[in-house]
C-alpha cells in the first residue's frame, strides 16, 4: 500500500491537476467510479489506477477490470488518495488515462454536430459533451482556446460521456468550418441579432451548429460564415441563455425535427 504523498507516482499524478502537465505526460485524470466504468466499458486505455482498500473491498468485479486494463495498479490510503485527486471528496479511486489523439476529421457523412469557439467554463463544456451524446450528435470541433478538453472537471460534467462522443481540438475552426460548407453541410450560427427563431431552420438537413464564448458569443469572422443565424428568444431584460443551455435547445429541436420526420 502508498502511504507516502513523497511517493513518485502520487507526486507525478498530483501534477496532472494543470492542464501544461497533462500536456507534457500525454496522461489526464479520471476521477471516481462511474468515469472509470465508463472508460472501461469502451476499453479507453487506462494507464494506472490507484484506490483505497474500503473500495477496493466494494467494487471487486471493477477492481479485477482495471487489473486487466491499465498499467499499474495500487492500493492507497485514503490521505493519498485525497492529495491527488482534485475533488473535496473523492469516492475512493482515481486513474490516470492516454491522452488519444484528439484530431477529428471533416467528413461529408455528418448529420449533426458541434463547433464551440472559446469556450471557457470546463462545465459548460462537459455538460455539452454529455448532451450532444444524448441527441446523437457525430461529433464536436473545438476551437484551440477554448477551455482543456482533458480538464477533470469537463470529464465530470460530462457524466461519463466524454467517452462517447467523437471530438476534436481544432488549430483553425474557420477553416474546419469552411470545409463543412464545401462538403454541402449547412452551418447554423446563433445570434441575438438573428430574424429566424431556432425553430423555423430546417435542421434535419447535414447541420454543423455554432456556438461561442460565454461572453461574447461567437466572433464576427466565424458567424459571417454560417449559411443561417438563428436566435432563441428571451423575455424582455433577460440578455442572454448560458451556453450549455442553448446548445441543448439547438440540438433537441434537431433531433424533434428528425423525429418528426422519422430520420
Amino acid at each position: 500500500m502508498l502511504t507516502s504523498l513523497q511517493n513518485p507516482l502520487i507526486k507525478q499524478m498530483r501534477k496532472l491537476h494543470r492542464a501544461k502537465e497533462r500536456q507534457e505526460q500525454q496522461i489526464f485524470l479520471l476521477e471516481g467510479t462511474h468515469l472509470l466504468e465508463e472508460a472501461c466499458a469502451v476499453s479507453y486505455p487506462l494507464v494506472t489506477v490507484c484506490c483505497t482498500p474500503t473500495w477496493q473491498a466494494q467494487h471487486p468485479a471493477l477492481w479485477e477490470q482495471v487489473i486487466q486494463r491499465s498499467q499499474r495498479t495500487e492500493v492507497v490510503t485514503p490521505e493519498v488518495l485525497a492529495a491527488i485527486a482534485t475533488t473535496v471528496q473523492p469516492d475512493g479511486v482515481v486513474a490516470t488515462a492516454e491522452h488519444v489523439s484528439l484530431n477529428l476529421p471533416i467528413v461529408d457523412t455528418l448529420h449533426l454536430g458541434l463547433a464551440l469557439e472559446n469556450i471557457q467554463d470546463p462545465g459548460n463544456l462537459g455538460t455539452v459533451i454529455r448532451t450532444a451524446a444524448a441527441v446523437g450528435a457525430e461529433g464536436l470541433w473545438l476551437s484551440d482556446d477554448s477551455v482543456d478538453l482533458e480538464s477533470p472537471k469537463v470529464l465530470r460534467a460530462s457524466a461519463g460521456q466524454w467517452f462517447r462522443l467523437p471530438m476534436g481540438v481544432s488549430a483553425d475552426l474557420g477553416a474546419d468550418v469552411r470545409q463543412f460548407r464545401a462538403l454541402g453541410v449547412q452551418v447554423v450560427a446563433t445570434l441575438p441579432t438573428a430574424t429566424l427563431t431556432y425553430w423555423e431552420v430546417d435542421l434535419t438537413r447535414p447541420t454543423l451548429i455554432l456556438m461561442g464564448n460565454e461572453g461574447a458569443g461567437l466572433s464576427s469572422e466565424l458567424a459571417e460564415l454560417a449559411d443561417v443565424a438563428v436566435k432563441i428568444p428571451l423575455a424582455a431584460g433577460v440578455e442572454s441563455l448560458n451556453v450549455a443551455i442553448a446548445s441543448a435547445l439547438m440540438l433537441y429541436e434537431a433531433k424533434r425535427q428528425r423525429q418528426e420526420r422519422g430520420l
